[in-house]
C-alpha cells in the first residue's frame, strides 16, 4: 500500500455561522488517483478550499508529506508544489493562454523560459492550449478553458494535483480527452485528488475513492469495489454506476 501523501483528521470547518464539515477522515495514496463523490452540498468543495487554507479548519489536523499544514496560508500551500483548479477555473480572461500558462510556471520570467519538453507534452494532452496560446483566454469555449486551467497547473510537476470536477459542462468528447488527459498525468506518479459528479469519468479514473455526505466523508476504499457493488452505489450516491 502506498505511503499516504495527504491526511485530513478530524476536520471541522465554518464558514460564517454555518458548519460545513463535520470532522473529515481522509487520505490521498502518494501516487495515486483518488475520487472524492457526493451529492451536491455534501462538502466537497469546502474541503478542497480547507485543503489549500482558503477557509481555515476549525478543528482537526491536515498533513502533507508528513507536515502539518493546518495553520498554514494559501501561498505556504501552493509552495509545497500543491496545485488546485477550482471549480470556475480561475482563468485570466484579459490574458493570453501564453500569460496565463507563464503566470503558473514559477521558475521562469519569461516564456523562454519554460521547460519547452514539458510544454509539448501539454500540448499532445490539450492541443487547443498550442492552437490558441496567443489568444485571449476569455475566448475560449468552456471546455478550452476547462483544458487551460489544468494545462497551467501541471506546467510545472507537481507533488499534488486537486481538481474540483474537471468535466463539469463538458461535452462528451471532451470529458474523454480530459479522462486520457489524467491518465497520462496519473502514469508519471503525479498524485491527484479529485472532485466528481460524473461517475464514469470517476470509474475510469479512480484509484480509491472517497464519498462524502453532511460534511463527513461515509465511506472509503478502492473504486474498483464501488463500481462493483450497485447496493453500495444506490444506497451511498442515490445511482447506479
Amino acid at each position: 500500500m502506498s505511503a499516504n501523501l495527504l491526511t485530513l483528521s478530524g476536520v471541522h470547518t465554518h464558514i460564517g455561522a454555518y458548519h460545513i464539515l463535520h470532522g473529515v477522515d481522509l487520505v490521498v495514496p502518494k501516487g495515486q488517483l483518488t475520487m472524492l463523490l457526493g451529492r451536491n452540498g455534501a462538502g466537497k468543495t469546502t474541503t478542497l478550499r480547507t485543503i489549500m487554507g482558503l477557509w481555515q479548519a476549525s478543528q482537526g489536523r491536515l498533513a502533507f508529506a508528513g507536515q502539518d499544514i493546518t495553520q498554514m496560508h494559501t501561498p505556504q500551500i501552493a509552495g509545497l508544489n500543491i496545485a488546485y483548479v477550482p471549480e470556475n477555473m480561475g482563468i485570466f480572461s484579459d490574458l493570453s493562454v501564453k500569460e496565463n500558462m507563464l503566470l503558473a510556471a514559477r521558475q521562469a520570467k519569461h516564456a523562454g523560459q519554460m521547460d519547452e519538453a514539458r510544454l509539448q507534452w501539454i500540448f499532445s494532452l490539450f492541443p487547443a492550449v498550442e492552437k490558441f496560446w496567443n489568444h485571449p483566454a476569455g475566448k475560449l469555449s468552456g471546455g478550452q478553458k476547462q483544458m487551460l486551467a489544468v494545462a497551467r497547473a501541471i506546467v510545472e510537476p507537481r507533488e499534488l494535483l486537486i481538481v474540483d470536477e474537471p468535466s463539469k459542462g463538458l461535452a462528451p468528447a471532451i470529458i474523454n480527452n480530459m479522462i486520457d488527459a489524467f491518465a497520462q498525468l496519473k502514469a508519471t506518479g503525479t498524485t491527484i485528488l479529485l472532485v466528481e459528479q460524473n461517475i464514469n469519468f470517476a470509474k475510469r479514473l479512480g484509484d480509491q475513492v472517497a464519498v462524502m455526505d453532511n460534511g463527513r466523508v461515509v465511506h472509503a476504499g478502492t473504486m474498483q469495489a464501488l463500481a462493483d457493488d450497485e447496493q453500495l452505489q444506490q444506497s451511498l450516491l442515490g445511482l447506479a454506476i
